[in-house]
């Protein structure tokens, strides 16, 4: 498995091994040990998937609080996709910023994403596929969310004239200034 640090410490890029012949291919797309090597010692607990119809469908910036925050790992099973963790946590030196990567079927890239960091991602195919393992159980009463057009933050989600489709509950989450984030800086990620 290639791993990748990002601009965001504790962010990882992860791209399992493919070994193909003409019947398709096979993929480790989780190994724990090999985080372990690189200090990743997440435990998953719950596997999501979900699917998106339309190109531009936005989901996110979202976020659990503790003591229910969550590890996540995220990929495409079918279609495509751009992923982004945004660092909220207070006192971070990259607090506010972001990183994004494409995630496809093809490419088969992963994004760690680690407690302390929104995620969210746009549809760029119909019929986006997106699976993701969490280190926690899904909490509603800890969620938490940010706008993902904060002008702040600055996104580019490649919509380009596109107008996004949202759930209400995105298009009403608050920007980045109005959030008291949960999470505080401890050093390294």
């Amino acid at each position: 498995m290639q791993i990748e640090e990002t601009v965001l410490p504790g962010v990882l890029v992860l791209t399992p091994r493919r070994f193909g012949d003409d019947r398709g291919f096979f993929s480790e797309t989780y190994n724990r040990d090999a985080l372990a090597e690189v200090g990743v010692e997440t435990v998953f607990v719950q596997d999501n998937h979900s699917v998106s119809e339309h190109v531009g469908t936005v989901r996110g910036l979202h976020f659990q609080a503790p003591p229910r925050a969550q590890d996540k790992l995220v990929r495409c099973g079918r279609g495509r996709l751009f992923d982004v963790a945004v660092d909220i946590r207070v006192g971070s030196p990259t607090y506010g910023r972001w990183f994004g990567v494409e995630l496809t079927f093809e490419n088969g890239r992963q994004l760690l994403i680690p407690a302390g960091f929104a995620h969210g991602f746009v549809t760029r195919a119909p019929g986006t596929e997106v699976i993701y393992k969490c280190s926690d159980t899904y909490a509603p009463e800890s969620e938490g969310a940010i706008r993902f057009d904060d002008p702040t933050i600055g996104i580019d989600w490649g919509l380009d004239d596109m107008t996004a489709r949202l759930s209400e509950r995105d298009a009403g989450a608050p920007l980045l200034a109005g959030l008291q984030s949960p999470f505080v800086y401890r050093g390294q990620a």
